[in-house]
């Protein structure tokens, strides 16, 4: 084009400047070139429109003339250069805002489904505590109609929440649970575990909270305490039963050879002494009907994860370094798990008492098979046992309690087939709980 441009020029007869048509071809280039070639060919367009034009050139009006020109090119070449950057940003720019708009799309859907498909019931209110969006889990927890909880006040459902939004949740946000009472639209109470949140939009003060019903867990969990606390009553009246029935042997032996050697024969007292005894015999002998058996197939890894979480603030205040060594791909063993666990934290109780009192503090807990059984081994540094044949007595004399723990964690272990031992180790205590496995149990 601008040889095109330069031989018109050239046969152009006449005082006539062509130097214009230059800026066409300036207007291609400037669309892909670098400026340095927009430049140079600026440059040339400048020398072909001077040497192919009739007007006269001398160094005031050529060298005038030529600037104008080259400014002129090279200015039109820089414009559409600088026209088609801009136009080039502000498509990727759009094509960046329709992407961010399509992730932005999609990550609302999936929050929305996931909102939806939460088994938790997930409630957003205002400042009012009016609700303005509550999941299909939400509704069924608090027993209305799909879709009629908008606009309601969330404080009747969950009055706890009225005392969080009475604060100027503009100066101060939430992030916290909480365990409070709840209400169904039928008046039915439940126990709700409740996750919240404040926060300040542009419209004012917004809570969002997830709410899970626990009356199934405190049921459950109310059961099983009734259920330890019944066993462990049996067990320790059992215990006194025996200490009463020794203890009345006794005297009855007595009272046999005072009978025997008439010293006492006619005497009413004498004769109501032994009625006692006889009564006091027929008490202790009553044997409490024992509970059914709970056991059932218990993870022990499981178990002992949650033993782990329950004794480690113990661990962290006595400064006593726990060492678990749970054997990998453990069966599953046959027992009840609140008393198994009752044990277990016995026997680790047991043994940060007596780590209290050293320097060197050590607790191991080790889960293993020995080919028949899975033993659980609860190993201390704490100096061991003074009298070791006396450990499963009840009313140990100089226990630190009633003396029944080693007795009651023993009974409970026994319920449900296994057993409890203690192996002396130098320096050091070693219990043992015996367990049998699941596919061994002959229970279906």
């Amino acid at each position: 084009m601008i040889a095109a441009i330069a031989l018109v020029d050239w046969r152009v007869v006449g005082e006539i400047p062509l130097g214009f048509l230059y800026l066409a071809p300036m207007l291609i280039v400037g669309g892909f070139l670098a400026p340095w070639q927009i430049a140079a060919i600026a440059a040339v367009c400048t020398f072909l429109a001077e040497i192919f034009d009739d007007l006269a050139w001398n160094l005031r009006t050529g060298i005038s003339r030529d600037v104008l020109y080259f400014a002129a090119f090279i200015g039109t070449g820089l414009f559409v250069r600088e026209v088609n950057r801009n136009r080039r940003i502000a498509l990727e720019h759009l094509h960046e805002i329709e992407h961010q708009s399509a992730a932005r799309l999609e990550a609302e859907e999936q929050l929305r489904i996931l909102i939806e498909s939460s088994p938790a019931a997930i409630v957003t209110a205002d400042s009012d505590g009016r609700v303005l969006m509550a999941n299909e889990a939400a509704h069924r927890m608090l027993g209305v109609p799909q879709g009629s909880l908008f606009g309601r006040v969330i404080h009747q459902y969950l009055p706890s929440l009225t005392n969080v939004l009475r604060y100027d949740t503009s100066q101060q946000f939430f992030r916290t649970v909480m365990q409070a009472r709840g209400q169904r639209d039928d008046g039915e109470a439940f126990l709700a575990d409740i996750c919240f949140s404040t926060y300040r939009t542009n419209v004012g003060s917004r809570l969002t909270a997830m709410v899970l019903d626990a009356s199934e867990e405190l049921r459950t969990h109310e059961v099983s305490g009734l259920h330890q606390l019944l066993a462990g009553s049996r067990i320790a009246i059992g215990a006194v039963s025996h200490e009463i029935r020794n203890v009345c042997a006794a005297i009855a032996a007595v009272h046999q050879n005072l009978a025997h050697s008439g010293l006492l024969a006619g005497n009413k007292d004498f004769e109501a002494l032994g009625n006692l005894i006889v009564a006091l015999e027929r008490i202790a002998s009553l044997n409490l009907r024992q509970s059914g058996n709970h056991a059932t197939e218990i993870d022990l890894a499981a178990l002992l994860d949650e033993l782990r979480i329950v004794i480690a603030p113990s661990l962290l205040e006595e400064n006593i370094a726990a060492q678990w060594t749970i054997e990998p791909d453990l069966p599953l063993v046959w027992a009840d798990r609140p008393s198994l666990m009752q044990a277990l934290l016995n026997l680790t109780t047991n043994s940060i008492r007596a780590l209290s009192k050293k320097s060197a503090r050590v607790l191991s807990i080790t889960a293993r098979s020995d080919g028949k059984q899975i033993l659980v081994e609860c190993i201390d540094n704490g100096g061991g046992v003074a009298h070791p044949e006396q450990l499963f007595r009840p009313f140990q004399a100089g226990a630190e309690a009633t003396g029944l723990g080693l007795y009651l964690s023993r009974a409970f272990v026994r319920s449900f087939g296994g057993e409890l031992r203690y192996l002396p180790i130098p320096d050091g205590a070693c219990f043992v709980v015996n367990l049998t496995p699941a596919s061994q149990s002959g229970q279906d």
